[in-house]
């Protein structure tokens, strides 16, 4: 496998680590949005969060609000954006977990991708179908 946040895992490469403990690392993105833009990873390698235990994905959430109000500190960052992609189609560039934490500066802005509003009737039928598919 090859993966590149199990290289910076394996110390087979760099990374400018900021927090750690036995079951998660947390470091700063090479390619950030924004200063202070940090990934949180699970240890253990897993491509999508759908592949982890419920529990495994619980602990690796509850160790974000630390590691985020570390980061709003250390740079005066006003708010911050959680994001997780899984699959190549949400634009998932390394397939293992990892929940970005991009720190919002009031005299920045904050950019998002164009969204639309959708008909009522069909957020229902989508609502139903997706309400049915939960297992």
């Amino acid at each position: 496998m090859d993966c590149i946040f199990c290289d910076i895992l394996s110390g087979k490469r760099d990374g400018h680590v900021i927090y750690e403990d036995d079951l998660h690392i947390s470091f700063l993105d090479k390619y950030p949005i924004d200063t202070g833009h940090s990934l949180v990873i699970p240890r253990e390698h897993h491509e999508k969060i759908t592949d982890m235990q419920t529990d495994a994905v619980g602990e690796l959430f509850s160790v974000v609000p630390k590691i985020a109000k570390a980061i709003l500190g250390a740079t005066g960052a006003n708010a911050f954006s959680l994001g997780q992609n899984n699959g190549r189609a949400a634009k998932q560039i390394i397939p293992h977990v990892h929940i970005h934490i991009i720190p919002r500066y009031n005299h920045k802005g904050t950019v998002w991708t164009k969204r639309s509003i959708e008909d009522d009737a069909e957020l229902e039928k989508l609502a139903e179908k997706i309400k049915k598919s939960i297992t």
